[in-house]
């Protein structure tokens, strides 16, 4: 079915509601959108002469579809608002909430965003995780190979992983990075976790 084709029974379907709304006087509010002064003006014109009478009706009938239209329009439009504010608000909270640290860098390494064990792993509050470079979590001797690991990932689209010492000398361990790009095809998106040693290996997807 095209495009035209598909807009053209959403219209007449749309008509087809309002219609039935106004017999059934069930239309719904009008949100403050009135007839305009001119509209009315129109009207009273017509309606004033018999021999155009009719077609004041006819316009009158119109214009109360028309007003029906726009405001299903209205409530289709707040109706799918809030649906999308809440699919926005489940994936905030897989993100901001996973039980792991979650960052979208760029390719030299510097964060956008993350959440909040990584906020932790940081160091610093959730709302100063941008800005940071994410190979701060790294010891010195490491950092090189986790921003390869990111300019890897930019450079082929593909997830690779890599496993680094953490920073925190006095408590020496190790760090598991896996990183994709984002779609934006911009930036990366990387998880960081503890590891257990410091075995790496290349992963691509």
């Amino acid at each position: 079915m095209s495009k035209i084709t598909t807009e053209s029974s959403a219209f007449a379907n749309l008509r087809l509601t309002a219609e039935g709304r106004i017999r059934t006087g069930s239309a719904p509010g009008t949100y403050g959108m009135t007839i305009g002064a001119a509209s009315l003006q129109l009207l009273h014109r017509l309606a004033s002469d018999p021999e155009t009478a009719g077609d004041a009706l006819k316009l009158l009938h119109e214009l109360q579809v028309h007003q029906v239209e726009l405001d299903l329009q209205y409530e289709h439009m707040n109706e799918a608002c809030h649906v999308l504010e809440q699919s926005v608000h489940r994936l905030t909270e897989l993100f901001v909430l996973a039980p792991v640290a979650y960052f979208m860098v760029t390719p030299n390494g510097v964060i956008v965003e993350g959440n909040l064990v990584g906020a932790r792993m940081l160091g610093v509050e959730h709302d100063d995780v941008g800005g940071q470079n994410i190979g701060c979590l790294a010891a010195p001797d490491s950092r090189a190979s986790m921003l390869a690991l990111l300019e890897q990932v930019h450079s082929t689209g593909l997830r690779h992983s890599c496993r680094v010492q953490a920073h925190d000398t006095a408590s020496p361990g190790w760090l598991e990075v896996v990183a994709s790009a984002s779609p934006d095809a911009q930036h990366c998106m990387a998880v960081v976790a503890e590891a257990s040693g410091p075995a790496s290996a290349s992963l691509q997807a």
